[in-house]
């Protein structure tokens, strides 16, 4: 079964940014290569159980086993040796990457508190988007009783797009929320 996502970006998305002149053959036009989910887990110096539930977190809301990363080098300051295990991460392609961005999109996002849009200078220049979420309990996947501490993660969505404003169009289609431009924050 195709995801819905790719489905409307096949015959809504691609079509809709070719007929607007911009790009004069469809291999031009920008789509999703992947989609990074990131938590680091500082507290993972102390307490190694800690990285063990944020890797299960991860697993549960992505689908897929996350790979445990490691420290680059030492920092005495914050009591991390270089090789230790510090944080997690799942990089989704494919199938799986439309139906994680499906449920963040309807179904996680809208159950952020407070929640304004998201805002448009959180592109990297180069056309891949970053998201911050400050606390895992907003995707309905993960049981509210089974969480040691709330963690924050980063949701990097890279796209096959030149530049900002061709990326901005392609998530603009999928249906991110963004921010009006006129409004602060």
């Amino acid at each position: 079964m195709i995801p819905r996502l790719k489905e409307k970006y096949k015959k809504e998305i691609a079509p809709g940014l070719l007929k607007k002149g911009k790009y004069k053959n469809i291999m031009q036009i920008p789509v999703l290569e992947k989609i990074c989910v990131n938590m680091g887990v500082g507290a993972a110096t102390q307490n190694i159980k800690e990285l063990d539930s944020a890797a299960n977190d991860i697993a549960i809301i992505t689908g897929q086993r996350p790979v445990i990363t490691k420290a680059k080098k030492s920092i005495a300051g914050f009591k991390v040796r270089k090789g230790n295990p510090i944080g997690c991460m799942v990089t989704l392609r494919g199938n799986m990457m439309y139906e994680f961005l499906d449920r963040l999109l309807n179904i996680a996002i809208p159950r952020v508190r407070d929640f304004r849009g998201l805002s448009r200078k959180s592109f990297d220049g180069s056309g891949n988007y970053t998201i911050g979420i400050k606390e895992q309990l907003i995707f309905p996947e993960v049981e509210y009783d089974k969480v040691l501490s709330t963690r924050g993660m980063n949701v990097t969505v890279t796209t096959s797009a030149e530049n900002d404003e061709d990326a901005l169009e392609l998530l603009s289609g999928f249906g991110f929320p963004f921010r009006n431009s006129n409004e602060s924050r």
